[in-house]
């Protein structure tokens, strides 16, 4: 487990970037997550970016502000995706970290021409993404949905022996702010023998963490475990739409295809493994259980191997918009009541020889917790589509309808230690083509 404490997570630090300071933003200098923007509409190449406050930190304009390590990290990461700076490896990433840190500190040089608001920023895809595996690490979610269509068995038999997971679709994840039109593909009711093609009813959500990869492996050499956050340069917000009619159609016998692959949305911020070393939890696994299998567990599993981020969705219909209201909480979970931790996915991942790459991104799966208010979807929050949810307006859903917006939000905090966050991922529904 390679992110220890330093200097870099001293509460007590402030920055002359006064926004930064405010206890209330997700990005405190000791936070620092990492972007891809350019200043918004003026068609300049995008570049790396490190949020501070309502600020970013344009990496391309601190030019030889800093030496050694930090500086060959610093060319990387200026460049217009993180993957050359992911693939530098845990010691370029702290080096770089912590030269931000004592630049952006109280007391330093104010250098507010390096600074872009965020509010004049669009950001792009932090990496190239040459492939995305999404998991299903939820315990919870899985037993939600299977007792939906498996009440005698909701919960399969390998579930907790192996991380499940599958292959998705890397040329259709975007940035927040991401509008997607309603898919199209086959469905069969319950009563009808043969299926219908057309747009889908039943579109849903899924709220997600996902995970960068940092330094890859070789193809056939594994990543071990108790290596593997070496590995992971960082986590951000993610929401992997799913078209359920179509999932519930397809899935069988080779798993989600077209129901899934139409729009996944991820963050545009990446918060650092070193940036949540403080906010750790520990691993559980109910004694009853299967014990990890020795590829799968390693010494810090069970004191630190989780991470206590607290997870929110929000939506706004078109009638909230129109009415001037603001988006409406639905649910609220946490990253801590995964099943399998980070590093088991990465493990796991890589255990048959499989070559992780620098920018390749895996999701959590869908994160809902052991109460009905934490389900992280609306196939859960509606118990498969019976129970319509009633917003604070008085507007019913059941599953998504066009013009609905989506947000999650995610962040960390403890006691004697300030807040830090994620940002949001947003996403809208247009109509089918």
């Amino acid at each position: 487990m390679s992110a220890r404490l330093n200097e870099t997570h001293d509460p007590a630090l402030t920055s002359w970037v006064e926004s930064a300071n405010s206890g209330t933003s997700d990005f405190p200098i000791q936070n620092l997550p990492f972007c891809v923007f350019r200043r918004l509409g003026s068609g300049e190449p995008f570049r790396g970016g490190v949020a501070i406050g309502d600020q970013v930190v344009d990496l391309a304009a601190l030019g030889d502000a800093f030496d050694g390590a930090a500086r060959t990290a610093l060319a990387l990461g200026a460049q217009s995706s993180l993957n050359a700076l992911m693939a530098a490896g845990p010691p370029a990433w702290s080096a770089l970290r912590l030269a931000l840190s004592r630049f952006l500190r109280s007391g330093a040089p104010a250098r507010p021409a390096v600074l872009v608001s965020q509010a004049e920023a669009e950001y792009g895809v932090p990496a190239r993404i040459g492939d995305y595996t999404d998991f299903y690490t939820s315990i919870h979610h899985a037993t939600s949905v299977g007792k939906l269509f498996r009440p005698d068995e909701p919960l399969l038999p390998n579930y907790k022996w192996v991380p499940i997971g599958y292959h998705g679709r890397a040329s259709t994840i975007g940035v927040s702010g991401q509008d997607f039109r309603r898919p199209i593909g086959q469905t069969r009711s319950g009563s009808g023998n043969e299926p219908q093609f057309g747009p889908c009813t039943r579109l849903d959500y899924e709220l997600e963490v996902g995970i960068f990869v940092g330094r890859g492996n070789v193809q056939g050499e594994a990543i071990e475990a108790g290596q593997a956050e070496e590995h992971v340069f960082g986590l951000c917000l993610l929401n992997d739409w799913s078209a359920r009619d179509i999932q519930a159609w397809e899935y069988q016998p080779l798993g989600p295809f077209l129901s899934k692959n139409f729009a996944t949305t991820i963050a545009p911020w990446i918060v650092t493994i070193e940036a949540l070393a403080p906010y750790r939890a520990a691993w559980q696994r109910d004694a009853a259980d299967p014990q990890p299998l020795p590829y799968l567990d390693y010494p810090a599993l069970r004191t630190r191997g989780g991470f206590d981020i607290e997870l929110e969705v929000l939506i706004e219909t078109e009638t909230m918009r129109r009415d001037g209201v603001p988006p409406a909480r639905i649910s609220q979970s946490n990253f801590r009541h995964s099943y399998w931790s980070v590093a088991q996915l990465v493990a796991h991942h890589t255990v048959n020889g499989c070559a992780l790459q620098a920018g390749d991104l895996l999701g959590s799966g869908t994160q809902s917790g052991p109460d009905a208010a934490e389900a992280g979807s609306l196939l859960e929050l509606s118990a498969g589509g019976k129970q319509a949810l009633t917003l604070p307006n008085g507007e019913q859903r059941v599953f998504l309808e066009d013009g609905d917006r989506i947000v999650m939000r995610g962040w960390t905090g403890r006691t004697g230690l300030p807040r830090i966050g994620f940002g949001e991922v947003a996403g809208m529904v247009l109509p089918a083509r």
